[in-house]
């Protein structure tokens, strides 16, 4: 039995004799219940007169979803020139921002001794022509003597031992003639291989481009035994370009090949350049703890104002919701309070009982597939299905919610 309870039995035991007493008790305890009920409602009533409703209105039109991505503008063909051969720089016919056709010369290295290397091949070459055409004489001789022999051995003017002696001299010239073919064909062969030298002497342009750098200088020592040095870098038409960005794990789901996709650069403030997602590849990268994708856009750049490097933020075009009601993303968010419960530190003792504690709110938990809507002054929930969202607002369908209706977002006061 608490306080309270304990002082009313005392009361109602003291009987008739005190009935005097008893009825002012009495009116003591109905005083005290009116005071409670009013201070009751008064409570709540100045909870809910200063509640006000923050509201969005719900909108019709189309929603775009987004990703953004930052990455570096570079050509689409970029070849790095470096020299086969090592030797020195005789001249250096090519510089920065050239424009270069396929094979123009780039430089030339100090061919001196690989042109002595083909003289002196050539001459090899020549040496075992001659020694063809000596090889092949001894044959026909060869030929000749062994066609008589055989005509006197038929005749048996000559002996066998004489024949036999011509049959070998013709064997033998035989077997000349093809060492001297094979000493022709491996001569020929090392003259090509110093004539291939001699023309890598000359750096040419494989492709048709722009020269975006030079490391060569005439008197230059190149030294290709260890690493093929860098010489020359072309890029092939920038008037093609692509934008190279990295797209986060997050993101990477929503982004396919087609996606179309604007940028800018720091160079042209203001400027938003078209793209489209030619490539996404699979390969991961990890860049300070974060996984990225790289997904490659292909950029057109006619006026040449894109170079190769520029830093650029894409923003690429993942969905489009045409006509649809959307609301803010803190619609779906907002949940009011829940149901008020007593609180349980209130008054004690007879006092408590006739006097309640005033309510506290507890906060609601909102689900995402509701919003509340403003009617009348008050509140109501209203269901919906939630679509694409770009970050601020989402589009949502739903039988009871019209365009211009006023969504919650939050409340203040109360």
């Amino acid at each position: 039995m608490t306080e309270g309870e304990s002082d009313l039995a005392r009361i109602l035991a003291q009987g008739r004799p005190r009935r005097r007493r008893g009825w002012l008790w009495a009116g003591v305890l109905v005083l005290a219940g009116a005071l409670g009920g009013a201070w009751w409602y008064a409570g709540q009533a100045d909870q809910t007169a200063g509640i006000r409703y923050v509201t969005d209105p719900v909108t019709r039109g189309s929603l775009t979803v987004t990703v953004t991505a930052t990455g570096t503008v570079e050509p689409t063909t970029q070849i790095e020139v470096s020299s086969e051969l090592s030797g020195t720089l005789a001249t250096v016919e090519a510089t920065y921002n050239d424009l270069v056709s396929v094979g123009q010369v780039l430089a030339r290295l100090d061919d001196t001794k690989l042109a002595a290397q083909v003289a002196n091949s050539e001459a090899a070459v020549a040496a075992a022509a001659a020694q063809v055409s000596a090889a092949e004489a001894t044959l026909r001789e060869a030929a000749g003597n062994l066609e008589t022999q055989s005509e006197l051995d038929r005749r048996g003017v000559t002996s066998r031992t004489s024949l036999t002696t011509v049959q070998a001299a013709y064997d033998r010239a035989v077997a000349q003639v093809d060492i001297a073919q094979a000493d022709l064909t491996l001569a020929k062969a090392n003259l090509a291989l110093d004539r291939a030298d001699l023309d890598k002497a000359v750096i040419r342009s494989p492709i048709k481009g722009v020269v975006l750098s030079r490391a060569a200088e005439p008197g230059q020592i190149v030294a290709a035994s260890l690493e093929a040095p860098v010489l020359f870098t072309i890029a092939e038409d920038l008037s093609q370009m692509q934008l190279l960005v990295d797209i986060d794990e997050a993101d990477i789901g929503r982004v396919a090949e087609g996606n179309p996709a604007e940028f800018t650069v720091d160079a042209f403030d203001g400027m938003r350049f078209p793209a489209e997602i030619v490539q996404v590849r699979y390969a991961p990268e990890t860049t300070d703890g974060v996984v990225v994708y790289k997904a490659v856009l292909a950029v057109e750049n006619p006026d040449g104002l894109l170079r190769p490097g520029m830093t650029a933020t894409a923003t690429i075009t993942v969905a489009a919701v045409e006509d649809a009601l959307t609301v803010p993303n803190s619609a779906l968010r907002y949940a009011p309070p829940a149901e008020a419960t007593s609180d349980s530190g209130g008054t004690g003792g007879l006092v408590g009982l006739i006097m309640p504690s005033r309510p506290r709110d507890q906060s609601g938990m909102a689900t995402g597939g509701s919003v509340w809507v403003l009617r009348d002054g008050q509140p109501a929930e209203v269901a919906v299905k939630r679509g694409q969202s770009d970050g601020r607002r989402t589009a949502v369908t739903s039988d009871d919610l019209h365009e211009g209706d006023l969504v919650i977002t939050d409340r203040t006061g109360g």
